[in-house]
């Protein structure tokens, strides 16, 4: 569609109604990966920040030096310094989400060991409804809850 398309075309349609030829600028898609929790994102947006001013620090540092001017020694020891926060900043994220996955029982792969154990749960419970359907079956039949041999009381 151009520039000139546009300009004549209604502004106002209603939203059941659909123009042939009419393409939406954008589609709507679910996203692929669910949202961070909020302590997760809040150290992320803080290690973002605390590493865009550190290179932002050495980045006038090397100016600085380049420029031979006096600033350069303050700011390169800031650099220094901001680059041990920036490293906090990062580990403070994986550490946020680790305990955040850990306090809200978030587990990205099974062990084989807790495969092995819903495997025995799903066998037992298959088990227990073959039993309970044998049960069933047999009441059906119309006796009493017994075999047709029943064994004698000895």
């Amino acid at each position: 569609m151009g520039t000139a398309e546009r300009r004549e075309a209604p502004a106002d349609t209603s939203a059941g109604e659909r123009r042939p030829g009419y393409r939406p600028l954008w589609i709507e898609e679910p996203a692929r990966r669910r949202r961070m929790p909020d302590p997760v994102r809040t150290a992320a947006v803080r290690a973002v920040l605390v590493v865009a001013v550190t290179l932002i620090l050495a980045m006038v540092a090397f100016l600085c030096t380049l420029a031979e001017s006096w600033l350069a020694f303050p700011i390169v020891l800031a650099s220094v310094a901001g680059t041990v926060v920036a490293t906090w900043g990062v580990l403070d994220v994986w550490v946020t989400r680790q305990v955040w996955n850990q306090r809200h029982g978030v587990v990205s792969v099974p062990s084989s060991t807790a495969r092995a154990v819903r495997r025995e749960r799903r066998r037992a419970r298959r088990q227990a409804r073959a039993a309970e359907r044998g049960q069933k079956r047999i009441g059906r039949r119309g006796g009493a809850g017994q075999l047709s041999h029943p064994r004698a009381a000895g």
